[in-house]
């Protein structure tokens, strides 16, 4: 009984101690502010750099885009099908 104990009891402790990574840029906004100081953060709540840099201002922080972001894709250009050429 013990030797199931013991196993049983460390993947129950792993579990429960194991921290959870929430997600850090807001896929809405494009620019995202990072904070330096004690605590790091980031704040990703900006729609432009211009924006984001007034807010920066006098702080110990910089501006950064979001690689989250949802961008639109551009359309891929196909090519003329009416010409083939001879070999």
């Amino acid at each position: 009984m013990r030797r199931l104990a013991l196993p049983i009891l460390a993947i129950a402790t792993m579990s429960v101690a194991a921290p959870v990574a929430a997600q850090t840029y807001a896929p809405g906004y494009p620019v995202c502010l990072h904070v330096y100081g004690p605590v790091a953060y980031y704040e990703c709540r900006y729609a432009s750099l211009a924006q984001c840099n007034a807010s920066a201002s006098g702080r110990s922080a910089d501006c950064s885009l979001n690689p989250y972001v949802a961008r639109a894709e551009e359309p891929s250009i196909r090519p003329y099908r009416g010409y083939r050429p001879a070999y």
